[in-house]
């Protein structure tokens, strides 16, 4: 293998776009080859972005004996087969989130990477930005005191569209897994114990999705609130609140910034100044892991997607048996 990786793109679409964009920050690989389902968009796709390959159909590109790794970022409900076939290829994968729409899924293309030997990872690029690290840094020098509570929201209005791949529920809509999966994997991240004592508030859309979704639980001795909309902006920042002091995270979900607060006096600010949309850190990470022989990563290990699988399926459930 190369000092650099060689990737191959699954999709043309807007974060298959972003990503795009942010690997010229990358040093540890470059993307080589795009697929599509049509040849005139990999092609458009392929000129844009200095890409040398283009291929019509997802196994074409799979089956290129140049590739690595490969990135998948079609609609949710696509992951599970795409990813599934780029391992039978022999191809390690960094598969969007969420990796698939369901955790017995999620634990088939776990157990596929591992009897493959493959590396495979869900893309929760967040994990990775400077600005969580920094926040995980603060939280884990005890500078906020015991957590008591973990409040994040991630809402846009997104106008309803019976044809929008957001509002469909046969593409696996709705904002649960679209943009929920943030606020919950957020949680996660600075508390790792299940959701109990769960309330969960829904609506449904015409299209019979959920589009705007609020989270009370417990967590270990931790109170959530946690919320996600396509009817209306939300505050989108993060707060990581102890006895002592907190940490407030605005747009954390692409986090450039998070401030320190001790009572009501801030007391540390962290700005990560960068050029990137944000991307290039979990590209970076998975061609580190790939090139050290990793199987996983350990900071987003398949067990966190399943578990974070797991308790999607626990909200669902709540919110459909009382709708």
């Amino acid at each position: 293998m190369s000092n650099k990786l060689r990737w191959g793109i699954v999709s043309t679409g807007r974060i298959a776009q972003e990503f795009c964009q942010d690997m010229r920050f990358v040093d540890n690989g470059e993307l080589v080859a795009v697929a599509a389902r049509k040849l005139d968009d990999a092609k458009t796709f392929a000129n844009k972005h200095g890409i040398e390959k283009a291929y019509q159909g997802y196994q074409s590109l799979f089956d290129d004996a140049d590739i690595d790794v490969i990135y998948v970022a079609t609609p949710h409900n696509f992951h599970f087969q795409n990813a599934k076939d780029a391992l039978l290829a022999g191809k390690s994968v960094l598969c969007e989130k969420p990796i698939t729409i369901s955790s017995e899924e999620c634990q088939q293309l776990s157990d596929l990477a591992q009897s493959k030997g493959l590396f495979l990872m869900e893309a929760m690029w967040t994990y990775f930005l400077p600005a969580i690290k920094k926040a995980k840094q603060w939280f884990d020098e005890g500078l906020i005191g015991t957590l008591k509570h973990i409040k994040a929201d991630f809402g846009y209005f997104m106008p309803f569209d019976r044809e929008s791949r957001l509002y469909n529920a046969e593409l696996a809509g709705g904002c649960l897994l679209d943009m929920g999966i943030y606020p919950i994997a957020l949680s996660k991240y600075f508390n790792d114990y299940p959701l109990e004592n769960l309330m969960v508030k829904s609506h449904i859309a015409a299209t019979g999705v959920e589009d705007d979704i609020v989270i009370l639980a417990d967590s270990g001795d931790v109170k959530l609130t946690l919320a996600s909309s396509f009817t209306c902006q939300l505050p989108n920042t993060a707060y990581i609140i102890g006895d002592v002091g907190y940490i407030a995270i605005p747009n954390f979900w692409h986090a450039k910034q998070c401030a320190l607060f001790v009572h009501d006096e801030q007391i540390d600010y962290f700005d990560d100044k960068r050029r990137s949309l944000g991307f290039n850190y979990e590209a970076q990470a998975v061609g580190d892991a790939i090139q050290q022989q990793l199987l996983e990563h350990p900071l987003m290990p398949h067990k966190t997607s399943y578990e974070l699988q797991k308790q999607m399926e626990t909200v669902f459930a709540t919110f459909k048996s009382i709708n």
